[in-house]
């Protein structure tokens, strides 16, 4: 789809050029009809072509920005990326991806004029383009002609009041709409009513992302009253808008309304202990749910001591995220009531919560009654020897466990034997993190021990960063046994900041076991300084295993 400038050998004069846009008409289904029907040339060149009438009142863009001509593709060309270049081969007749693609203001235009021959079009992505900012209008204006739209994606672009105000207007023009997503532009708070006070009740949408926009109370007050109206909603993402806690209580009432939502992600909303109250009146009308969000609010801490009941009516919740809410010991008693309730859970998270350490004896012991769970991350959690005992007996009945972090629980160090018999069970992990555990010799190399007679041979992501405590012999069985992971892709080994040390003759048998692992492409070593016997050890390394495996030395690399 690229576009070359073919000159005449024998008067050296520029031939005219192929338009991109009809050079991506000429691949398309649109253009395929229109051919059968014998309705269009068979060389789509911009000299010769003439749309129909209908074609010309429909395909008009905005006078100032008029349909992409040879010489502005041409222009383009000269720049570092052309358009087609970026546009790849993602371009189809029902979806325009553009996502990530470093669009310039000349390239949006372009995108624009491909919307009249694109009236199929279901899925329009222009996320994470910063010059859609200011230049949305271009779009909007053209969005009647693409009214079968099901998806649209303007995350991260910048956009202003005034593109916020067209876009309003636009979406009317698009009744089919299942899914926006707005995140990361902070001029829509504020002005959210502009954009979807012309949703009507029965609205279609299933997806609104509206993810760091600056949503204010009055924003969430609006959300609010809008939820009825959105029956069938699935997914609703309101987080890191810290103002709409204050408007929780609007949002809470609406959410009895969406009995098809089946996520609900309010992560760093400046939720209270009175938002948990009244939420969980909320729950009972959301039997759907399946995964619940309520991370980093720290002000939640104290909420669940007495509203939690209603938490536990969602059976099908396979998602639970609690982590960083400042969770108290009687949060933990009242979510050991509940917790094992909930017998869909694949995934929860209660780290960095450091007061349920000593607590949380019994809510870890009765974990075991969530035979389904895949995900255990409850780092930073300050367990006592109690605590991870309790933990370390329940994980044993978890044989669907994938991802297990204890990371930055001291206690593990000298413990880890605790867990042995559950690292000897858990045939589907795939993900541990160890990170500053205090781990000592004696538990690396019962590490080693289990990964030596082959328990363990999913693991594809092992951290056992910042445990400085462990001596070069201990490392040494370690690197001579991990070998053994043949599906490891991730090691990190790396020296916590405050320390640095010379990397012993375990190096040697760290790089003998990385070449007999093909999948390998990431070994963190950071703070290990490589004398220059090792550092030559490693140069060859390179030089004889031709594979990309990056040894991240931090600062002495």
């Amino acid at each position: 789809m690229s576009q070359t400038r073919k000159k005449n050998s024998s008067d050296g004069e520029t031939k005219p050029r192929t338009s991109f846009v009809n050079k991506f008409l000429r691949g398309s289904k649109f253009m395929s009809s229109k051919a059968e029907n014998g309705k269009e040339s068979n060389d789509l060149e911009t000299t010769d072509f003439q749309p129909s009438n209908d074609t010309q009142k429909t395909a008009a863009l905005d006078t100032a920005q008029p349909l992409a001509s040879e010489v502005e593709l041409g222009s383009r060309m000269e720049k570092n990326e052309p358009f087609p270049r970026k546009l790849g081969t993602t371009a189809v007749d029902r979806c325009l991806d553009l996502n990530n693609c470093r669009l310039t203001a000349a390239d949006v235009r372009e995108a624009v004029a491909l919307l009249p021959f694109l009236p199929d079009l279901e899925k329009l992505d222009i996320s994470w383009n910063d010059s859609v900012g200011g230049n949305l209008h271009s779009v909007t204006q053209q969005m009647h002609l693409v009214s079968k739209l099901k998806i649209l994606r303007l995350g991260s672009c910048r956009l202003t009041t005034d593109d916020v105000r067209a876009l309003g207007e636009a979406l009317e023009m698009i009744p089919d709409l299942e899914e926006l997503n707005l995140s990361w532009n902070s001029e829509v708070g504020g002005n959210l009513p502009l954009i979807l006070r012309k949703f009507q009740e029965g609205s279609k949408i299933q997806t609104l992302e509206l993810v760091d926009c600056g949503l204010t109370s009055e924003d969430g007050a609006f959300v609010g009253q809008l939820l009825p109206m959105m029956q069938n909603l699935e997914v609703l993402d309101l987080s890191i808008n810290r103002n709409i806690g204050a408007s929780l209580n609007s949002i809470a009432q609406g959410l009895k309304s969406t009995s098809n939502l089946k996520v609900l992600k309010l992560h760093s909303c400046g939720l209270s202990q009175e938002s948990v109250r009244l939420l969980d009146a909320a729950f009972r009308y959301l039997c759907e749910l399946k995964k619940l969000d309520l991370s980093c609010n720290r002000e939640l801490g104290g909420g669940f001591e007495d509203s939690s009941a209603q938490l536990a009516t969602l059976e099908c919740l396979e998602v639970l995220d609690l982590h960083q809410c400042s969770l108290t010991a009687d949060d933990v008693a009242s979510l050991t009531q509940v917790v094992p309730l909930l017998s869909s859970l694949q995934e929860l998270d209660l780290s960095a919560n450091k007061r349920m350490g000593s607590s949380s004896e019994h809510l870890l012991s009765r974990l075991r009654f969530l035979p389904t769970l895949k995900s255990l991350l409850i780092n930073s959690c300050a367990l006592e020897t109690e605590t991870f005992t309790a933990l370390a007996e329940a994980s044993t009945y978890l044989p669907a466990l994938e991802i297990f972090d204890l990371s930055w629980n001291k206690c593990v160090g000298g413990n880890l034997k605790l867990l042995l018999e559950t690292l000897k069970f858990l045939a589907s992990l795939r993900v541990l993190r160890l990170s500053s555990c205090a781990l000592v010799t004696e538990d690396v190399a019962l590490l080693a021990s289990v990964i030596h007679t082959g328990h363990l041979a999913k693991l594809q992501t092992l951290d056992l960063s910042y445990n400085d405590s462990i001596c070069d012999a201990g490392w040494a069985v370690f690197c001579q046994n991990v070998r053994f992971l043949k599906e490891l892709t991730e090691l990190d080994i790396s020296l916590r900041p405050s320390a640095s040390r010379d990397c012993g003759q375990w190096f040697r048998h760290l790089l003998c076991a990385v070449a007999k692992l093909s999948k390998i492409t990431e070994i963190g070593m950071k703070r290990w300084m490589l004398p220059t016997a090792q550092e030559e050890e490693l140069e060859h390394f390179h030089q004889d295993h031709r594979r990309s495996i990056h040894f991240d030395l931090g600062e002495f690399q």
